[in-house]
């Protein structure tokens, strides 16, 4: 079993930056893809970005390519989401996942999932 625990939401102006934290515990986290999904209020659960275990790959949903950038600490167990160049349209929960094997935007092949951090984002 893995817990996920996010962290470092909050509230920023447009323009602006926040680095997401995801805290793995539990079982090894060897060999799972860690995940990124956002939620806005009224939307289904989208892909924002994933990072294979070996950091080997990333992979980001086209609205965020350039600026946020997916990382992981497998030594730490931890999972990082830098957000640069907020803009009104990210706000949303965010959560991280993760997934054994092969990396996907598909939220049901992700088994495990935090409880979600809050980023909202003034005009």
């Amino acid at each position: 079993q893995v817990q996920l625990a996010e962290s470092g939401g909050g509230l920023v102006q447009a323009g602006g930056s926040l680095r997401l934290s995801c805290a793995a515990s539990g079982r090894t986290f060897s060999g799972y893809v860690m995940g990124w999904f956002r939620q806005a209020p009224g939307k289904e659960r989208e892909f924002v970005a994933a990072i294979t275990w070996n950091m080997g790959s990333t992979y980001y949903v086209d609205s965020v390519k350039g600026r946020f950038t997916i990382s992981r600490d497998n030594t730490k167990n931890a999972g990082y989401l830098q957000m640069n160049s907020l803009k009104s349209e990210d706000t949303a929960v965010y959560y991280c996942a993760a997934k054994y094997g092969g990396w996907s935007s598909l939220t049901y092949l992700y088994s495990y999932w935090g409880q979600g951090t809050q980023v909202t984002v003034s005009p």
